[in-house]
């Protein structure tokens, strides 16, 4: 059945309607548990808040049990799911500058859209950086494109990269998240904030 788009069973644009509902949707859902504050956020970072590690294990084995699931029943068809390639050294890169992003700013350029949508200032000034960002990223593109598009992976998944099945890396990720899980409670009782 799925994906709805590639089987004609919608159009294109309906599809876009869709995703800015769910968008919407999972926006709210942020502000609701908290992601619109920075502090929440950066207590990830310190230690006294380890919700943003929480809910990104937990999505993770979410999505992928349902993808397992629903292929598994052939409502969907895992062949025809859009992998983006892997760029090793831009993602390695990337994810650092991302990091002190984080650090710095106090959020995710998800979370900070979130934010100033309630119409906080420092989420407004954050977004305003990540303009920035992007069109010095750019304008500059020629002089790090070879650093961009070095060691090309493909369309690597991490069970492809170890070697495993699906099912079975949906195994050791639910395992590692509850070993998270698990060590977030111990370092949150090690750290403890009352007010933040």
């Amino acid at each position: 059945m799925a994906p709805l788009v590639e089987n004609e069973i919608i159009s294109g644009n309906f599809n876009l309607l869709i995703a800015l509902f769910i968008g919407l949707g999972f926006g709210f859902v942020l502000e609701q548990s908290g992601f619109s504050s920075s502090r929440k956020l950066a207590g990830v970072f310190y230690g006294y808040d380890m919700t943003v590690m929480k809910v990104f294990f937990t999505a993770a084995v979410t999505a992928m049990f349902g993808l397992l699931f629903f292929s598994l029943f052939g409502w969907i068809d895992l062949e025809m799911i859009y992998v983006n390639n892997t760029f090793l050294y831009s993602a390695i890169i990337g994810g650092v500058l991302m990091g002190i992003g984080f650090i710095m700013g106090g959020y995710c350029p998800g979370t900070s859209m979130c934010a100033a949508a309630i119409g906080k200032i420092d989420a407004m000034v954050f977004i305003i950086g990540i303009f920035i960002g992007v069109i010095i990223f750019g304008i500059g593109f020629p002089l790090w494109e070879k650093i961009y598009t070095a060691k090309s992976m493909g369309p690597l998944k991490l069970s492809d990269l170890i070697g495993v099945k699906d099912g079975v890396f949906l195994f050791l990720l639910a395992a590692m998240a509850l070993a998270m899980f698990y060590a977030a409670e111990w370092i949150e009782k090690k750290f403890p904030r009352d007010v933040y």
